[in-house]
């Protein structure tokens, strides 16, 4: 190889690898959208020539940081904590880092204080949870400021460059058709917060599969929680004090599934014998938890990778997986009637 002086840059790698500037990017950026041997060339390159990508430089150029932002207003500190943990996953070892900004979908400066954040961090990208990425509005927000989005949901909210979603209804009509496969005609529904696509999807599919089975849907077989402990408590206090006999109970979540054993347990119900519960995520607490918790698991992880991988490949994006299957799993909170 020919001596040459300076720093080297993007171009020189792409020129001695023989490809574009934009298959180096993707080197550098750990795309999976390249063949090893390829790869393989590229990095050989780029160690020969001791080349090291200058992100400050590029940002400037782009007018905006390698940063990608994480939007949400949600009580599940679980479903957080997995989401970023799923981004990592996709930035880790890249120039990209992760901006996590909670806000208060409540408040009127909500779009005010969203906008000045997203011009403060010159954003490479941002992610929006669910109920916040159900707002179209904010969408709109997005592209009006340029600024490349994903939105994360249960339901089909935009078109695949710009969305990750889970398949909710038929995987909770699913979960509570085991319930009546098992035997079980009174099962009980703990919602999610009123307002959430992923509540209604999940309340969906739990009436799709009674009505079905001719079983009964009225208001007395469903209490209100919030996504957290302390509101499936209270929902399961609720369903086992009322006039229903329930001999299985759905929640939405696992954490509130949580909540209905600790209620069950409390009047001295024998989980599963007396009452089977089933949850929804399949988070660590299902898994340790006694009896352990009968689930569906929602790939949130898988989700949130792919939803960066797209903001850090636009030109890429619709070849990145959209909708995410979920996938029960049955453990010993569940017995036949």
């Amino acid at each position: 190889m020919a001596k040459r002086t300076g720093q080297p840059t993007i171009n020189d790698v792409a020129r001695l690898s023989g490809v574009s500037k934009k298959t180096v990017s993707r080197v550098i950026n750990r795309s999976p959208l390249l063949n090893e041997a390829t790869r393989e060339k590229v990095e050989a390159v780029i160690a020969e020539l001791a080349y090291v990508p200058n992100p400050q430089a590029r940002a400037l150029a782009l007018r905006r940081n390698f940063l990608l932002g994480m939007i949400y207003d949600n009580p599940n500190a679980q479903m957080v904590l997995n989401f970023q943990e799923g981004v990592l996953d996709a930035i880790g070892g890249s120039e990209f880092a992760l901006v996590v900004r909670p806000v208060d979908r409540h408040s009127p400066d909500l779009f005010d204080d969203i906008r000045a954040f997203i011009e403060q961090q010159r954003l490479y990208g941002v992610m929006i949870l669910p109920p916040l990425s159900e707002n179209d509005a904010l969408a709109a927000l997005f592209t009006e400021l340029g600024c490349n989005y994903v939105r994360m949901g249960s339901a089909t909210l935009d078109d695949d460059a710009h969305l990750v979603q889970s398949n909710d209804r038929q995987a909770v009509r699913d979960a509570v058709e085991h319930l009546i496969a098992q035997g079980h005609r009174q099962i009980g529904l703990v919602q999610g917060p009123e307002g959430f696509r992923s509540a209604s999807e999940r309340e969906a599919g739990w009436r799709d599969a009674m009505t079905a089975a001719g079983l009964p849907t009225g208001p007395e077989m469903l209490a209100r929680g919030n996504y957290t402990f302390e509101t499936g408590r209270d929902a399961g206090e609720q369903l086992l004090g009322g006039a229903q006999k329930f001999t299985a109970i759905f929640a939405s979540n696992d954490v509130m599934a949580a909540g209905v054993l600790h209620a069950a347990r409390s009047r001295g119900l024998t989980v599963p014998q007396d009452l089977s519960i089933v949850g929804f995520d399949d988070t660590a607490i299902a898994a340790t938890i006694w009896p352990p918790l009968t689930t569906v698991r929602w790939p949130i992880r898988d989700m949130a990778r792919s939803a960066a991988m797209k903001l850090i490949h636009p030109e890429a994006a619709a070849d990145e997986k959209s909708l995410f299957l979920t996938e029960f799993v049955p453990r010993a909170s569940v017995a036949s009637v």
